[in-house]
């Protein structure tokens, strides 16, 4: 990971929670249906680790998709993810659910998105990041895009970049140092 830069760094020490799109961002955005006609989703093994660590942290993290899953709903379990909102109509409206049951800011949140339909959430959180392979219209929208595409590992690009920030990277990974 390259340096941070100040402006995201300064952003990055006050965030509590991060909240996360599903398709596109913690998956490639493709879908795959089963000859059943299951849902088949493909996840990224570096953002599961980073987001168990990013919860070892002690921080908070959401899903909030339009979509519903079985699959998303198994993975969220099996890394701990308590916050999981599917087949979300209006992300808005779910964020603001979300602060209001957590207490927290605009300024505590981030926010991981790839599509018009995350807009709405990614020009109010503290702050908004796209991933690499986004819509061109979050471009110039968000604080940060990341280098990693969705389901590629973006998101543990994202937690270790606000983890470094908040100086608690070294400590979390101490463990498998020694």
């Amino acid at each position: 990971m390259g340096p941070i830069p100040s402006n995201i760094r300064k952003k990055a020490r006050k965030i509590k929670l991060l909240l996360l799109d599903v398709d596109g961002v913690l998956t490639d955005g493709g879908i795959v249906f089963g000859s059943g006609g299951e849902e088949l989703k493909r996840f990224n093994v570096h953002d599961g680790h980073g987001i168990k660590l990013w919860i070892e942290a002690g921080h908070g993290l959401g899903l909030v998709t339009s979509r519903s899953s079985i699959a998303v709903r198994h993975r969220a379990r099996e890394l701990g993810i308590r916050m999981v909102y599917q087949k979300v109509a209006n992300k808005l409206d779910t964020y603001r659910k979300i602060k209001k049951k957590t207490g927290l800011t605009d300024a505590e949140i981030a926010y991981i998105g790839d599509d018009i339909v995350d807009l709405p959430v990614l020009i109010r959180v503290g702050l908004a990041i796209a991933v690499k392979d986004a819509a061109s219209d979050l471009r110039d929208k968000v604080h940060y895009r990341t280098r990693e595409e969705g389901g590629q590992g973006a998101v543990r690009e994202v937690i270790e970049i606000i983890l470094h920030a908040q100086g608690r990277w070294q400590s979390l990974i101490k463990g498998y140092l020694t």
